[in-house]
């Protein structure tokens, strides 16, 4: 629908065409500098109005981060106040959400200068995250070579771990089959939630920042189309005539189960499944990459992991591979 509106001008850099795609929109200035925005926005997933604007900060900032940059210059919050609560609860909602979201940027060293607020059925928050830098200080994400190997920071499973937890909350039928059938305990229920949230609430401003000095050839970050939704939007955005070959997906403890008990298909262990504040995919020479995952494990004590590679492929496919390891990541609880 969109491509026939004919949106861009096909001067964005850091595509193989020009063309509006992936994460953020990277443009020349007249100054001649590289002016790299995105914008994005959080809906309720999680209870606490604090941890909905931090991860609402979290989502906003990865896009930039996925262009290899580790600083932000400003933020613009788009916040929507839930015009339904009583005004006491919503006065206490919105300064929380606010709060959550000014602390993230003030953690990724940035700060809100703006913004726009509007009344809505329900509470949302999110902005636009700009950085100015030089050519040369980001990474562009058209350059995926044949025999790099792929990246993942974060794990999988958000919106399991999310679903699951309403579902136990509000003791709903598909909670009571999962507990009925022995699938997953309260204690399981309650880590998996623990995970996504803390997940979803970490900056990937060092997974960003780590690319140049690693020599990262593109990038982008998994969220709302899945994994594999995204390493093909990647894929179709390469000069080179490549494909992606995923081995392995890390998950977050006992999601794949529950993907597997067939109570709800979130199309997890298909690559499907979307995920919110998710981690940064990257493409980069192997020896590059172990590098990669020892310096971040090292600095944000979470681990990445090799998940698949980059393939010649006329036909730019990227594909789960038939022999696929699901990782099981244990909640550190």
């Amino acid at each position: 629908m969109l491509t026939s509106l004919q949106l861009g001008d096909g001067q964005n850099l850091g595509t193989a065409s020009g063309k509006i795609a992936l994460d953020c929109s990277v443009r020349k200035t007249r100054q001649g500098h590289v002016c790299i925005s995105t914008t994005d926005f959080f809906f309720p997933l999680v209870d606490s109005p604090y941890l909905q604007g931090r991860i609402g900060a979290a989502n906003v900032l990865s896009d930039l981060y996925a262009e290899g940059v580790g600083d932000c210059d400003f933020v613009l919050m788009l916040l929507a106040a839930c015009r339904d609560m009583e005004e006491k609860e919503r006065e206490i909602c919105t300064r929380e959400m606010v709060r959550g979201f000014n602390d993230a940027c003030l953690e990724a060293e940035t700060t809100v200068t703006g913004g726009q607020t509007v009344l809505n059925p329900w509470p949302v928050i999110g902005g636009v995250a700009t950085t100015i830098c030089r050519e040369g200080e980001y990474v562009k994400s058209d350059g995926a070579k044949a025999g790099d190997v792929v990246i993942l920071t974060k794990p999988l499973g958000t919106q399991v771990a999310v679903n699951v937890h309403e579902w136990r909350v509000r003791k709903t039928a598909k909670w009571m089959e999962l507990s009925k059938r022995k699938i997953l305990s309260v204690e399981e229920a309650e880590d998996m939630m623990h995970a996504a949230v803390c997940s979803m609430a970490r900056l990937n401003r060092h997974a960003g920042s780590l690319m140049r000095k690693h020599h990262a050839h593109a990038g982008t970050d998994v969220t709302g189309f899945g994994i594999l939704g995204h390493a093909q939007n990647l894929m179709d955005n390469q000069c080179a005539p490549v494909g992606m070959e995923i081995h392995t997906l890390p998950c977050i403890a006992n999601t794949a189960k529950v993907e597997k008990s067939g109570v709800l298909d979130f199309r997890l262990v298909k690559g499907y499944s979307a995920e919110t504040s998710g981690g940064l995919m990257i493409c980069m020479k192997e020896e590059d990459a172990l590098a990669y995952c020892k310096e971040i494990e090292e600095i944000d004590g979470e681990p990445a992991w090799i998940i698949g590679k980059v393939v010649e492929d006329s036909e730019r496919k990227a594909k789960l591979l038939d022999n696929l390891e699901i990782l099981e990541v244990p909640s550190d609880r």
